[in-house]
């Protein structure tokens, strides 16, 4: 080749780089200059307008907040951004072959056609494959989403408060969602997010039912069979479903129909947790951190102690979570309900925006296989907006467990009493008075014992379980 062909081809060859650059900033300008222009309109129009939406859409998610999670949450829009990115994904890299062939690369030396083709070629794999692995974790949450939630009605807020029952149940064979291990009420502000957990003990027996229910009728002296108790209120119900026509879960909803003739509360929405489950979910986000007061066996009362949980604050992976939540072993069930407590507030302090999106994966993958709630995909958003509000506040709680209340014969008039009293004292009104218009005594100082290693004492209380600062009580 004569110097005069070898400097041309080498012109051609910085050519060929040039429109690759150009189709990498700016998708559609090398055909406009070199190659069918009506192609390069197209794609340059539809670059800049989808530039455009993303940057205001960005925008609009900073400085308005529900309108990201909405994004996030809907599976319409999952859905449209899942094609919009994989037909740019397409789209890209084939402007990027095209503009390979604009630049002639047979008429350039063999060398440089290597370095062209190697060029173009990482081009197209960086370019389209973040494209496609931004769509395949789209496809993730949209799979989340309609997996986990369900597309029945919204529910409005009572009195502006939403309250979800959350359940836990063990995984053991035959026993997913029929014992709920664990039912903690959690009476959300519909504005501020504010926040109070009221826990409910399993073993609570002789309790009514909402008025007017099926259970309120079939028990209409309250649950009062023969060795019958809260979290038996489920298994009652599957083995009677002849009495709930048509419902999906009769058990779920005889126990609702419990906490609400309970609690006094109109329960929303509902989610039960698979406890052997939420695990991975703790490991998906790189564990927890507890202040772990005093040393926890791992293995139920009459198993093998297979290990414990050494004293002071640790970060716990998913496996240790789990124990110190449900352990009982030289422990009681209210020491316990204290004790999953501190994980619920500290899995809402401590699972910050970025470690959900490294983990994001994962994430989506725990949970699906954790959760299962009738809260309507529609309402995701929402909750998402007051659980972002409540993270910044104290989360406060109520437990109906002794010495407060007899469990094995609860004053209902006084459950009610304490439940209304502690969402007051959560909205901030004034605290309630004495007959004779005195302010009622104030609590008495925190317990320094340690039962089970929750702060207190089956005698005098725990302090986790009745507490306008739940971090403070872990």
């Amino acid at each position: 080749m004569s110097p005069v062909s070898e400097r041309a081809a080498q012109v051609r060859f910085r050519r060929a780089l040039s429109l690759m650059a150009m189709t990498l900033v700016a998708p559609g300008s090398a055909q406009l200059i070199a190659g069918n222009r009506r192609v390069g309109l197209i794609a340059f129009c539809s670059a800049a307008g989808l530039l455009v939406t993303a940057v205001l859409g960005g925008l609009l998610a900073l400085v308005h907040r529900p309108f990201a999670y909405w994004v996030a949450t809907s599976p319409p829009a999952l859905f449209w951004i899942y094609l919009v990115l994989t037909a740019a994904a397409v789209g890209w890299a084939a402007l990027f072959i095209d503009a390979w062939r604009i630049g002639e690369p047979l008429s350039y030396s063999m060398t440089h056609r290597r370095m062209a083709v190697g060029v173009n070629g990482l081009l197209c794999f960086s370019v389209a494959g973040t494209l496609l692995v931004g769509a395949h974790l789209v496809g993730v949450q949209r799979d989340f989403m309609n997996a986990t939630f369900g597309d029945g009605e919204a529910s409005g807020a009572h009195h502006g408060r939403y309250n979800v029952l959350i359940m836990g149940g063990d995984a053991g064979a035959g026993r997913w969602g029929l014992r709920p291990d664990s039912m903690t009420v959690a009476s959300v502000d519909a504005e501020t997010g504010k926040t109070v957990l009221i826990g409910l003990p399993r073993n609570m027996s002789h309790f009514p039912f909402r008025e007017g229910s099926v259970m309120d009728e079939q028990f209409p002296d309250g649950f009062d069979c023969d060795g019958c108790m809260l979290n038996g209120v489920s298994t009652w119900a599957e083995d009677n479903t002849e009495l709930f026509g048509k419902a999906e879960d009769p058990g779920v909803d005889a126990t609702i129909m419990a906490i609400e003739g309970i609690t006094d509360l109109k329960i929303n929405y509902w989610a039960m947790v698979n406890l052997e489950g939420f695990k991975d979910l703790v490991d998906a986000v790189g564990g927890v951190t507890l202040n772990v007061r005093q040393e926890i066996p791992i293995g139920l009362p009459g198993d093998k102690v297979t290990g414990t949980i050494e004293p002071g604050t640790r970060k716990l992976d998913g496996f240790e979570t789990l124990w110190y939540a449900r352990a009982r072993d030289g422990s009681d069930d209210y020491s316990r309900m204290a004790r999953q407590k501190c994980v619920m507030n500290a899995m809402l302090e401590q699972i910050s925006p970025q470690s959900a999106l490294r983990n994001f994966q994962r994430i989506a993958k725990a949970s699906s296989e954790m959760v299962s709630t009738n809260l309507p995909s529609s309402e995701v958003d929402r909750f998402l907006d007051l659980a972002m509000k409540a993270k910044g506040q104290k989360l406060a709680t109520l437990s109906l467990v002794p010495p407060m209340i007899a469990t094995a014969d609860p004053d209902i008039d006084l459950v009610h009493a304490k439940v209304a009293e502690a969402i007051d004292r959560a909205e901030g009104r004034a605290p309630a008075t004495s007959d004779d218009g005195a302010k009622k005594p104030s609590r008495k100082k925190e317990s320094t014992s340690v039962t089970g290693g929750s702060v207190g004492s089956l005698k005098e209380g725990y302090a986790a379980n009745d507490s306008e600062d739940l971090g403070a009580a872990c």
